[in-house]
């Protein structure tokens, strides 16, 4: 079974300097009908403009997933991590017992567009941490692939959660197909181009959930970069 989930139905904040699309109810949007997907409960779409962005704050117990669209983003934690995160790359935060970090527009002039993604973790206390490393682009662009993963899986970036998260970065008129489990739900979040997924054109910002079902199949209309997250039901 799929549900569609157009783009239109998130929340919308704006701010002036943030521009900000809200999958699942967050901040001062709520909407009980969205209130996650299972371990997945933030998906935010955010432009910030040149040289503004997150001053530091705290978060507890939070898988915190940043992928980077276009621009630059300049990280800092209190565990002294510190980089500019681009596109091609992702980082993992392990906010566990507490963690503050500011996320800022490396760029003084030119926005920079990224989804932030919180996972709720099945351990609460857990040391805090971070990760950070470019993803394997060639990969990618063949189909979708596992970037982060519980440990005992061994991808890329380790999650304190039985989650996954897969990315795919097809061209247009390119056919993707992967094999699903139909005892769990999995949510595909189209984040830049556009697909046919069955009968229905999915494009920037749209999304679908798709339960019992054993296989996806889908073709790129324009060139695309494709969020594909494996949940327990």
């Amino acid at each position: 079974m799929i549900t569609l989930r157009p783009a239109d139905t998130r929340g919308h904040a704006e701010h002036g300097w943030l521009d900000s699309h809200h999958s699942f109810s967050f901040g001062g949007w709520h909407d009980p009908k969205y209130m996650g997907i299972g371990a997945l409960r933030v998906l935010n779409d955010d432009r910030v403009v040149g040289g503004a962005g997150f001053p530091a704050h705290s978060h507890r117990d939070m898988e915190i997933i940043t992928y980077v669209l276009s621009g630059a983003l300049r990280h800092k934690d209190s565990t002294g991590g510190s980089s500019v995160l681009k596109p091609g790359e992702i980082q993992v935060m392990t906010a566990g017992r507490g963690i503050a970090h500011s996320e800022m527009n490396a760029d003084g002039v030119a926005p920079v567009h990224f989804l932030q993604i919180w996972i709720v973790p099945d351990v609460r206390g857990a040391t805090p941490g971070y990760q950070q490393k470019a993803l394997d682009v060639a990969a990618m662009k063949t189909g979708f692939t596992v970037v982060a993963a519980p440990e005992a899986d061994a991808a890329p970036f380790r999650l304190l959660q039985d989650a996954r998260l897969s990315i795919a970065w097809p061209v247009a008129g390119q056919v993707l197909s992967t094999t699903l489990r139909p005892d769990r739900q999995h949510y595909l979040h189209v984040a830049r181009g556009a697909v046919q997924l069955g009968d229905q054109p999915l494009v920037e910002g749209d999304a679908a959930l798709i339960t019992q079902e054993s296989a996806v199949s889908l073709t790129a209309t324009a060139d695309a970069e494709l969020l594909l997250f494996d949940l327990a039901a």
